[in-house]
């Protein structure tokens, strides 16, 4: 089988960034979707995100853009990455990593300033509820908009060669 796309990007040299993983059109409407690759720790090189605060990165996360009013009716999906180094943001449309860097920093600002009860993470809502932690996916917002967000450049919107 050949390998898909994104396990041929080289994390030894992949940094924190937002990247375009792939873009997929329909053959029958043309329908296109972009894949964004929200990477918000070094593979390899760093500590992982633990489960409860990717639980709660991806509720607040998915409320956040699934309410944004420019935005909305073009998520498809947000997602923790298996690894847990990242996310996956995917919108209907075709679009490059720089089109969206104002709807992720948004994101991410809820993230980091969100008081209150996580939105979804009630037993009815949720098959893993109890699993969420708010002051770690503060921290991991805060660090992803204060080393990455903010100060995003072309090196950090494009993956690396090799």
């Amino acid at each position: 089988m050949d390998l898909i796309a994104s396990f041929t990007v080289n994390h030894l040299l992949l940094e924190p960034g937002v990247y375009v993983s792939r873009q997929d059109a329909d053959p029958s409407t043309g329908a296109v979707i972009t894949t964004f690759d929200l990477r918000l720790t070094a593979p390899n090189r760093e500590p992982v995100m633990d489960t409860a605060a990717v639980h709660a990165l991806e509720h607040l996360g998915a409320t956040f853009l699934r309410n944004d009013p420019e935005w909305s009716s073009r998520v498809v999906y947000f997602g923790p990455m298996g690894c847990r180094t990242g996310f996956y943001l995917v919108l209907f449309g075709k679009y490059e990593s720089a089109d969206v860097i104002g709807l992720v920093t948004r994101a991410f600002e809820f993230a980091r300033d969100f008081e209150g009860e996580i939105p979804g993470a009630r037993p009815a809502e949720c098959g893993n509820w109890h699993d969420a932690d708010l002051n770690a996916a503060h921290w991991w917002a805060r660090r992803y908009l204060e080393r990455t967000l903010y100060k995003i450049d072309d090196a950090h919107m494009t993956y690396p060669e090799g």
